[in-house]
C-alpha cells in the first residue's frame, strides 16, 4: 500500500481557517527599543521651585546620578518632581577592578 499527498494542496499557502477570519501574520517591531525606567519623586515647596537656586541644584545633582525631569506634578502649595533614568542591569551596579593603594 502507497500513501501519497493530494496533488491539490500547495503547501506554500497557509492555510485558512474555517471561522473565515484572516490569518494571522508576524508583524515585526520598528519602534524604539523597549525601555525600562525607574521613577523618583522630590516634593519641593513654591518657595524652592522660585528662588532660582533650589530647583537648580537638585536637578544638576540628580543628572549626575542619571536621572532626568520627567514631569512636575502641581500639588497645591508643593509641586512633585517626577524624576526618571534608565533601570540598571545587576551587571552595571557591580564595580569591578583594582581600588588605589593606599598610602600609609
Amino acid at each position: 500500500m502507497h500513501d501519497e499527498e493530494d496533488p491539490d494542496d500547495d503547501p506554500d499557502e497557509p492555510e485558512q481557517p474555517e471561522d473565515g477570519a484572516a490569518p494571522t501574520t508576524h508583524i515585526p517591531s520598528v519602534g524604539l527599543p523597549a525601555r525600562e525606567w525607574e521613577y523618583s519623586t522630590e516634593v519641593l515647596t513654591l518657595a524652592q521651585v522660585a528662588d532660582g537656586t533650589t530647583l537648580v541644584k537638585f536637578l544638576q545633582a540628580s543628572a549626575a546620578d542619571g536621572w532626568e525631569l520627567a514631569d512636575v506634578i502641581d500639588g497645591g502649595e508643593k509641586r512633585v518632581l517626577l524624576m526618571r533614568r534608565s533601570k540598571r542591569s545587576s551587571h552595571e551596579s557591580r564595580r569591578v577592578g583594582f581600588a588605589p593603594p593606599d598610602h600609609n
